[in-house]
């Protein structure tokens, strides 16, 4: 059955999507592979903001106590910290600030979390780590400007439910560093943005009892802050693991969780931000690295920004290091591109995603079509998944009627646009599923190379790229009708424009080869050049 797609929007596309990316601990923006990431990134898709681990660990060197005179004094330092928000501002993204985690010198206990042995121990002078956070948003401040600072969200601490991040999880002693932190920043100016309790998935209940707790002692609030994931217990091999997956339906529903559980507290209203999400919560899981989990996510990227005002995809690169030095170039990592900048099918959705238009014209459960101001009208589709992988989707059809030309209301000039009721739209379509776009594949055949030589890395950088077809089809009415065959697991952008046509009029098709004007065509061909006629251009490759 074939969907007729409105012709005016019913809403807007938010940029929720693409309003913070996850990344590895702070220090590692330090190194050339993953500046050179980011660039690519940022290049191809744009994110607003970033947010990592570590800021006030031992590797980035901000706090630095000392002995003078047989007094213990401390200096912050903060060489590091400029060098990396120098380099994020130099690529158009800014921090999204995670206050965290203890230096050793200021840690109650030696309590680590991770491979760089983050200390996630509460302080043992709070007057201290409210010196150190008052030192560390000044200095922001300073830097850089207020005006620009007070963009920045700043989120106290990482998963304190979790007895791996936040010492027995202890709640109350989590409200109380939030307290002391909270006003801390705002000492330094009332207008920054400060929030939390960035609890991990499983944890809603921690949600009420922050806000009972910020109201009853009027501590600020700005924002509140989750996670989101759908994975099961992890199942080790060497160097990975492998778990189950819920739908992706249940990441919606982690995302719409605050507003809900929120909605008759101090809290309510305030901006939501869930401030890591992925399908598994460990960085060596093989199904990041799929097809697979380009189409499981589509649904989320296409919906979520109805939902929170930013989710943060965890993570941009795999330049990630919580449970070491990656042993291999695909090794399940969250990013989405490999070390040395291979893309993998996730990173296309997103690339995708940044090629929208702001207009949603029709949603559905299989795809999203947008119209930009210009006119050019834009289908994210995406072939439903099987979590369990018993029974994949081998062949998915979608069947469009899609408006042409810009709305009734376009105002453009005339000769910018075709005629509405027939002519042609030029079409064209990226996509990736099991054989397109999926270096992962590639790599799998060249028989897993663990470090890829250089031409092996050239090819695989090419396998990483979309396939891409275009053609032309016929406007009847104002509008073509489109018709998507996707294959198993596949995430298709099918972007289509009116045809204004300026062949000057000499042009002739049959003289291509040289021929006089009035030997006809070739043998074997029409005389029109118009080939695409009734064809099914979305298949056409």
């Amino acid at each position: 059955m074939r969907f007729t797609v409105p012709a005016h929007p019913s809403g807007r596309l938010t940029e929720a999507w693409r309003a913070c990316v996850g990344t590895g601990r702070f220090e590692l923006a330090l190194r050339r592979d993953y500046q050179d990431s980011l660039a690519l990134v940022q290049r191809e898709i744009g994110f607003r903001h970033i947010r990592g681990h570590g800021l006030l660990s031992d590797g980035v060197g901000v706090h630095r106590p000392y002995e003078h005179r047989g007094s213990r004094q401390v200096r912050h330092a903060f060489t590091y910290v400029d060098q990396v928000i120098d380099a994020y501002l130099e690529l158009g993204i800014r921090p999204f600030v995670e206050l965290g985690f203890m230096p050793a010198a200021l840690a109650s206990g030696d309590q680590t979390v991770f491979w760089w042995r983050g200390n996630v121990t509460p302080p043992r002078s709070e007057t201290e780590w409210a010196d150190l956070v008052r030192a560390t948003v000044s200095h922001l401040v300073d830097r850089y400007g207020l005006d620009e600072v007070r963009g920045w969200p700043i989120e106290v601490w990482n998963e304190p439910n979790l007895t791996e991040f936040w010492q027995h999880a202890d709640e109350a002693a989590y409200h109380r560093l939030y307290e002391v932190t909270a006003h801390a920043v705002k000492e330094v100016d009332a207008g920054l943005q400060v929030g939390g309790p960035a609890i991990s998935p499983g944890a809603d209940e921690w949600l009420p009892r922050f806000a009972d707790f910020v109201a009853a002692r009027d501590v600020p609030v700005d924002f509140v802050s989750k996670h989101a994931y759908t994975s099961g217990p992890a199942q080790h091999v060497p160097f990975g693991v492998h778990q189950t997956l819920a739908p992706a339906a249940r990441l919606l529903e982690q995302f719409g969780s605050p507003r809900h559980l929120l909605r008759d507290t101090a809290l309510a209203g305030l901006p939501v931000h869930i401030t890591e999400f992925n399908s598994s919560y460990r960085p060596d899981n093989p199904i990041h690295d799929t097809a697979f989990h380009a189409a499981y996510l589509a649904p989320v990227l296409a919906a979520g920004g109805d939902l929170v005002d930013s989710f943060s995809y965890w993570t941009f690169s795999d330049m990630f290091e919580e449970v070491g030095v990656p042993t291999s170039l695909f090794h399940g990592g969250f990013g989405l591109l490999t070390h040395r900048q291979v893309k993998k099918p996730t990173y296309h959705l997103y690339a995708f995603m940044a090629r929208l238009g702001d207009q949603v014209l029709a949603r559905g459960s299989d795809h999203l079509v947008t119209r930009g101001r210009e006119g050019r009208v834009t289908v994210l589709a995406w072939a439903p998944v099987d979590v369990t992988g018993r029974d994949p989707v081998d062949r998915h059809e979608i069947l469009l009627s899609i408006p042409v030309g810009g709305a009734p209301d376009d105002h453009r000039p005339a000769d910018l646009v075709s005629d509405p009721a027939r002519g042609w739209a030029y079409v064209h379509r990226s996509s990736v599923n099991e054989e397109q776009g999926n270096a992962w594949t590639a790599w799998a055949e060249m028989g897993r190379p663990r470090s890829p030589r250089t031409r092996q890395l050239d090819t695989l950088r090419e396998a990483a790229e979309p396939g891409r077809g275009h053609c032309r089809l016929r406007v009847v009415a104002g509008r073509v009708d489109l018709d998507l065959t996707l294959a198993r697991h596949e995430v298709t952008l099918v972007e289509i424009t009116a045809v204004v046509d300026e062949t000057p009029p000499w042009w002739d098709e049959s003289r291509l080869y040289g021929l006089s004007a009035d030997a006809g065509p070739p043998a074997g061909e029409a005389a029109t050049a118009d080939g695409a006629d009734g064809a099914d251009g979305a298949e056409r490759r």
